[in-house]
């Protein structure tokens, strides 16, 4: 991928968490690719996101434990942004 590509995904991947959680920080930046390539692969993919699920069943615990913190983030920003 070149330079200018990644610069402009970087871009929108901040705006994105930006938008759902209310606040950009490295770490939220991280979880939310995280999650967003997650559930993606669990939408198109579901077979191979049940494998995965069984193969590293701590790693689904840490997803579940993620996917619940974001939804939790974005819970308070769409109540203190009056959405």
């Amino acid at each position: 991928m070149n330079e200018k590509l990644d610069q402009q995904l970087d871009g929108l991947l901040e705006k994105y968490t930006e938008l759902l959680l209310g606040e950009v920080t490295e770490e939220h930046k991280e979880n939310v690719k995280a999650w967003v390539l997650y559930t993606y692969i669990a939408k198109s993919m579901p077979p191979l996101v049940k494998h995965w699920n069984e193969q590293y069943p701590d790693a689904k615990q840490d997803m579940m434990a993620l996917i619940k913190e974001i939804k939790e983030l974005n819970d308070a920003h769409r109540a203190k942004s009056g959405k």
